[in-house]
């Protein structure tokens, strides 16, 4: 297996993988036990676990992002124009590397959140956030 291939792979995986913790979050805290130590950890507010509808939406939109991934670095079958994966996975890179950067720089001096959500953003959230973008830039450069 080559490289642009087991990178997407991990890629495709990681972002499914947290796509399907998002739907989960649409019905329960899991693995967290209450709403309101959902809100701090995962959201970084008091405000409460955000509509199951937008949990959903993100969860359909890193499914498409782990399918377009995958498709683009040979691991499934593709479908559509090429050069319209390509431009999705360039997206998917983009905005997962904006996450990534955003949450280091924005939460905590920007953007009130709570200490523990930032505790946790720098340690896990932006850079998973960062690894996945890089992991799409570097499947989404490949393919030309």
């Amino acid at each position: 297996m080559g490289v642009v291939k087991a990178t997407g792979v991990v890629v495709a995986a990681g972002m499914g993988v947290v796509g399907a913790l998002h739907a989960v979050w649409a019905v329960s805290p899991w693995p967290l036990r209450t709403p309101e130590e959902f809100a701090d950890v995962v959201v970084g507010t008091g405000e409460g676990v955000p509509p199951a509808a937008a949990c959903l939406g993100v969860a359909g939109l890193l499914g498409a992002a782990s399918y377009l991934v995958a498709a683009e670095a040979g691991v499934v079958p593709a479908v559509g124009p090429a050069r319209v994966r390509r431009a999705g996975v360039r997206t998917v890179s983009a905005v997962m590397l904006a996450r990534g950067v955003g949450g280091l720089a924005l939460f905590g001096t920007v953007v009130e959140r709570s200490e523990r959500f930032r505790r946790l953003d720098r340690r896990y959230y932006s850079p998973l956030c960062l690894a996945l973008g890089v992991g799409a830039a570097v499947v989404g450069r490949a393919r030309q």
